[in-house]
């Protein structure tokens, strides 16, 4: 069983931890039980009940009408509106209650659902990466356990290639061609596969060589195959050795093509870009140069 503070409810709810006490004491709302020493603390069934109530309530349901409900029915207005609205928020909240629930059906409705109605390209820009910036900050601050990160995370692992084996592979050869990695200890694969579904459905080739690739791979490559550019995250401090330093080794390394980084080492400390290098400043900056460039 997860034990959950306050603070924890306020993250993965975003409702304000004053709001929860005033629920409590006004209309016996999310009761917190109580340790030997008398410390607060909250269970996943308190965490459930939360999250359902503060989705009705931004759909205008009265929280003195809630806290009347059966929770049984509360959940089944859940459901329903989960559904049928399709606002980001409420979807966000329903993928994020999937995910403590570990309720792998009521991910697949909801993310079904959204492609369905917008495509599976739409459904990652607008779904899923404002999800995965929530689950960021959530496990930063202890908030989910990693058997909740490593459960959705495999779930959308699974949706994205699967989307890519769908899409054909380029065989034309005057087309630009892109070579895909991420550095050793570098963890950001779901990031890399959704570039390799962003360019096999805008026409171009792939080569996708994914994580822990050292740059005498990428030096062996290049080599062999010039490709056009060369793709790769920078999100968490690498070992033993600067992110500048990487930058000038790997852009060395790439033989005539263009080094294209992403990720937040870039922004932590500024870097001193060398001339074959640009940086692509996330996802909506990602899109923007993909579509300017001709197939």
């Amino acid at each position: 069983m997860a034990i959950y503070s306050i603070r924890d409810l306020e993250r993965l709810t975003g409702i304000k931890a004053h709001t929860i006490r005033i629920w409590e004491q006004r209309y016996k709302l999310v009761v917190p039980h109580r340790t030997e020493t008398n410390i607060r603390y909250y269970t996943d069934e308190e965490l459930r009940l939360l999250f359902n109530i503060a989705l009705l309530n931004r759909q205008g349901y009265k929280i003195s009408k809630l806290a009347g409900m059966p929770h049984d029915k509360i959940a089944g207005l859940v459901s329903e509106i989960a559904e049928t609205n399709n606002s980001h928020n409420t979807q966000i909240d329903a993928i994020t209650l999937s995910m403590i629930d570990m309720d792998e059906a009521s991910f697949e409705r909801i993310f079904s659902a959204y492609v369905w109605e917008n495509g599976f390209e739409r459904t990652m820009v607008e779904l899923i990466y404002p999800f995965l910036d929530k689950l960021n900050i959530l496990w930063l601050t202890n908030s989910i356990s990693a058997a909740h990160e490593k459960f959705i995370s495999n779930l959308i692992r699974r949706k994205l290639m699967a989307a890519i084996d769908k899409e054909p592979v380029d065989t034309q050869d005057d087309t630009h061609s892109f070579v895909l990695y991420t550095p050793e200890g570098e963890t950001q694969e779901l990031t890399l596969l959704f570039m390799q579904y962003l360019l096999r459905t805008r026409g171009f080739k792939v080569i996708y060589l994914g994580a822990n690739t050292s740059l005498n791979d990428i030096r062996d490559i290049s080599h062999t195959l010039k490709p056009s550019y060369i793709f790769t995250i920078l999100q968490e401090p690498l070992p033993r050795q600067t992110i500048q330093n990487y930058v000038d080794t790997a852009s060395r390394s790439v033989n005539g093509s263009e080094l294209l980084l992403t990720g937040a080492q870039l922004f932590i400390n500024p870097v001193k870009l060398p001339q074959n290098a640009k940086v692509l400043n996330g996802l909506p900056d990602t899109l923007q140069f993909l579509d300017n460039l001709p197939a």
